[in-house]
């Protein structure tokens, strides 16, 4: 695929290439191949229950991370289905992450008791280590990511003593 695609660009340097997986061809390795080289990909199968919950939310990297040297990394987050679930209770291990909504609302709770409805035209800054939980979505939703450093860890965690008893 790399050597193919570099004789691609060589011959249609301004083209925007797509390709389509079909089957056994959709391997989740190959994901993150295709978005670093700004490949668009769409992928066709039978039933893939994996596939299904995966492709409810997709991102997309906007090339920060390497342009920064992994200082930062910048993603659109979009969700073509509302959430059946809250996520669960977490905090990212980062310096902090900005958050702008495009399109859409997602609510979220907070360690400090606070529930946020994040709208379209909106953002937020979450802090490093600060527990919340995504406990709604709208149905269709996109979100603009922007975390500091790139390499942003995610741990589940307790709801805080006292607050919502969800998951």
């Amino acid at each position: 695929m790399r050597r193919l695609l570099g004789k691609l660009r060589a011959a249609f340097p301004t083209a925007t290439f797509r390709v389509r997986l079909d089957g056994g061809f959709a391997h989740p390795k190959l994901f993150p191949f295709l978005a670093r080289q700004q490949v668009e990909y769409v992928v066709a199968m039978a039933s893939n229950r994996r596939l299904e919950k995966r492709a409810r939310r997709l991102y997309r990297d906007l090339g920060v991370t390497a342009a920064s040297s992994g200082r930062m990394r910048a993603q659109i987050m979009s969700a073509t289905e509302g959430m059946t679930k809250p996520t669960g209770w977490h905090y990212h291990v980062c310096d902090g992450q900005f958050v702008y909504a495009l399109q859409g609302w997602v609510d979220l709770e907070f360690e400090d008791g606070q529930t946020i409805r994040l709208q379209a035209g909106e953002s937020m800054y979450i802090p490093g280590g600060l527990r919340h939980n995504e406990i709604a979505t709208s149905d269709t939703l996109e979100i603009l990511e922007v975390s500091v450093p790139a390499d942003m860890g995610t741990v589940p965690c307790d709801p805080p003593e006292g607050g919502p008893k969800r998951p």
